[in-house]
């Protein structure tokens, strides 16, 4: 049943690659245009290097502005924007090894650089960083020395009968 609600992998275009539908005319009597999701998204980026504390990352849809993208953070996370600053990355080009022409290019990503206000800032959540403790520390310590002198003893077992200065 699953395999029937998707579409057909020939004509499926990834999230990334889709154009946003333009917005219908409002005629006077016509309903009200109601949108319950975003039609764009947005995607957190830490950069290696250290940028201010009021500055965030984010790699956007290639068709948002710099306006829309102020709006969809003041209005769907409540967050004030002091600016915004969009670029255009181009993606890499693959060159076959052989002939050198371009065989697939990587697309092109739009990175937007938000100033938030002092109040709304916005820290990039450590996920995968453990703060050990030092009792913690010591035991890894402790086992290590441990596994190193295993294997010395295991690579010198022939000479163990050896007294320890003449090995």
């Amino acid at each position: 049943m699953a395999s029937q609600l998707l579409p057909k992998l020939t004509r499926y275009i990834p999230l990334w690659q889709r154009t946003i539908p333009n917005y219908p005319v409002y005629w006077k009597g016509n309903p009200q245009l109601r949108v319950y999701l975003p039609l764009f998204w947005m995607k957190m980026i830490k950069w290696p290097q250290s940028t201010a504390s009021d500055t965030v990352t984010f790699e956007v849809h290639p068709q948002m502005t710099k306006y829309d993208v102020k709006n969809y953070l003041e209005k769907i996370y409540n967050v004030s924007v002091l600016s915004v600053k969009c670029h255009l990355s181009r993606g890499k080009d693959r060159h076959h090894p052989k002939y050198g022409f371009t065989i697939q290019p990587e697309a092109d990503q739009r990175i937007a650089y938000v100033q938030l206000a002092p109040e709304h800032a916005i820290k990039f959540p450590e996920i995968f960083k453990e703060k050990a403790t030092e009792e913690e520390n010591a035991v890894k310590e402790q086992k290590k020395m441990i596994t190193e002198s295993d294997k010395l003893r295991r690579k010198e077992w022939d000479r163990m009968d050896m007294p320890v200065w003449f090995r």
